[in-house]
């Protein structure tokens, strides 16, 4: 079975309270950026943006704990502003359902 962006996004959204305690009570944030291909986009804000430990963080506790409170095989990249830690240019977002909600309503 396949999950959609939209289903996985939704997934990650419902999860993050618990997955931001650990980020929150070291003075830093998490915020969902996006979904694209199962790749979940987020950004560490706080104390957490920049810290030498952001990768560690994005990938031992926030990509672990996602993977065991939704899919396996989950990737979270944190967007650092490294040239491998990129949004890409198209990808799912909040914005989008709510569009897709607003076209829907209109038909």
């Amino acid at each position: 079975m396949t999950f959609s962006d939209q289903d996985i996004y939704e997934a990650v959204k419902y999860h993050l309270p618990a997955v931001k305690e650990y980020v929150n009570s070291h003075g830093g944030d998490i915020r969902l950026l996006g979904v694209k291909d199962g790749g979940v986009y987020i950004e560490l804000t706080g104390t957490c943006h920049g810290c030498s430990m952001s990768l560690m963080t994005t990938k031992m506790v926030v990509q672990k704990k996602l993977r065991e409170l939704i899919h396996p095989e989950l990737s979270v990249i944190n967007v650092d502003g490294t040239p491998e830690n990129i949004l890409p240019d198209t990808y799912y977002t909040e914005a989008e359902n709510v569009k897709a909600d607003a076209e829907k309503s209109c038909l």
